[in-house]
Parts: C-alpha cells; sequence; structure tokens
C-alpha cells in the first residue's frame, strides 16, 4: 500500500504510532509532504527514523527549506580565506526567522548531532522532491507540500517556482484541474482553518485533498491510503 502524510512536525510518538496503525512494512510505501521537523518535541528523530527507510519518499516543505537555507552555511568551515564574507546579514536573517517560526527546538537537537549525522540530514533534505506524482487506476494524485500557486492547467509541475510550491497556500474552494480524476494533494495548512466544522480532520473536496490535520497543536496525525482511499489518524499530544 501506497500512504500519504503531511507536517509531523516533530510529533515522533504520534508518527510511530500511525505507522504503527497501519502495520508499515517494507513492500508498503510512504510519501510525506513535508514539514516533518519543528515546533514539536522530536524532530531529529522523526527524520532519521525516515532517512533509514527506503521505502519512505520525502517533498520538501517550507519549515525543511528554512532549515536548509539557515544551517547549511553555518556547517562551512570558517577559514581565513572566507572569515570575512562567511555569513552576512540575509544569513543571520533567515537563522532568526526560522527560529521565530518553530525552528528552535530543532536547531538545538541538530546541533548534538556529529557532524557526519548533520551533514547526511541537510544532504537528504537537498535530494528531496519538490512534488511527486501518483496513479491508482483511473485517479492520478498530484503530491506538494503547500500547493499550485500562479496555477494554470496548461502549466508543467517542472515550471513552477520552489516558492509556488512550498510557501503559497492552496485555495480550497476553487477547482484547480477540470478533470475529476485529477487531485492535488496538500499539507501546509492545517484543516481547521479549510473545514467549515473546524475538526481537525482530513478535508476532500473540489479535487483537493488536505492532510495537515495540525497534529502539534493538539489535532491529529493523518494518513490517506491511495489504493483504498481511506484515511487513518492518530491523536495529536494536547
Amino acid at each position: 500500500m501506497r500512504y500519504i502524510v503531511s507536517d509531523i512536525h516533530g510529533c515522533y510518538k504520534e508518527y510511530k504510532a500511525l505507522l504503527e496503525k497501519i502495520a508499515f512494512s517494507d513492500e508498503d510505501e510512504l510519501f510525506v509532504l513535508g514539514d516533518s521537523m519543528d515546533r514539536g518535541e522530536e524532530p531529529m528523530k522523526v527524520i532519521q527514523d525516515m532517512m533509514n527507510r527506503p521505502n519512505v519518499f520525502y517533498i520538501i516543505g517550507n519549515h525543511d527549506y528554512m532549515m536548509l537555507s539557515a544551517l547549511r552555511k553555518l556547517m562551512v568551515e570558517v577559514t581565513e580565506e572566507n572569515y570575512d564574507n562567511h555569513l552576512d546579514e540575509d544569513d543571520v536573517m533567515t537563522y532568526l526567522h526560522w527560529i521565530q517560526d518553530g525552528g528552535e527546538v530543532t536547531a538545538e537537537q541538530f546541533s548534538k548531532l556529529t557532524n557526519e549525522e548533520k551533514m547526511d540530514i541537510l544532504n537528504y533534505l537537498k535530494e528531496a522532491s519538490v512534488y511527486e506524482i501518483l496513479e491508482e487506476k483511473e485517479k492520478m494524485y498530484i503530491l506538494v507540500h503547500a500547493g499550485l500557486n500562479h496555477f494554470s492547467e496548461d502549466k508543467e509541475l517542472y515550471e513552477y517556482e520552489l516558492e509556488d510550491l512550498i510557501w503559497h497556500r492552496t485555495d480550497y474552494k476553487k477547482r484547480y484541474f477540470q478533470n475529476p480524476d485529477v487531485i492535488v494533494v496538500t499539507g501546509h495548512t492545517p484543516t481547521p482553518l479549510i473545514r467549515e466544522d473546524k475538526e481537525a480532520l482530513v478535508f476532500q473536496e473540489n479535487g483537493h485533498i488536505a492532510l495537515d490535520c495540525a497534529c502539534v497543536f493538539g489535532g491529529r496525525l493523518a494518513a490517506y491510503c491511495v489504493e483504498t482511499g481511506e484515511v487513518i489518524y492518530v491523536e495529536g499530544a494536547e
């Protein structure tokens, strides 16, 4: 079976409980729509678990990108040659913005890793996809973290800017693809902000599946099964 999850945000216990609940095995595949770190208690455990599973496929989110942008400069060895221009004002602001947006716990745990572990994580994020396409019978699922900003039905996915895919929120009231068998699957926007009932449940309307059920804020962590259309939940921490 193929499963899709999003926005785990350091909720390691819920992530492991969800894998157990779906009986995730080496025969299955898990597609993660980014933002596995920041805000929650154990982001490094989440990302390192995923890295050790060859059947987990990672799609970069805005928090992953902020972390990568902030830390890859800090991992460069300072020498006499680069001392004066190693970090500039933009680098400092990038780091501060990431910390203010939930990166503090990630930065703290990252700092305790070995240099080899740090580089493995940064390389893993650098090699992450920006989108994936899954097909199941007549349906096609387009997997991105946030949405398809500046959308055009004639536009190829590779023509979108990274910012369009990881930062800009989807308009869930609008059907993007007129073909009802083409479905856009996203995270990024917590579903209580999308659903009229404000429930922390998956949103499925207008050719969209939104999976960020606000686990780190006390909602739920959700997995969508591509083959069956079933949604499996675990409760988030209070």
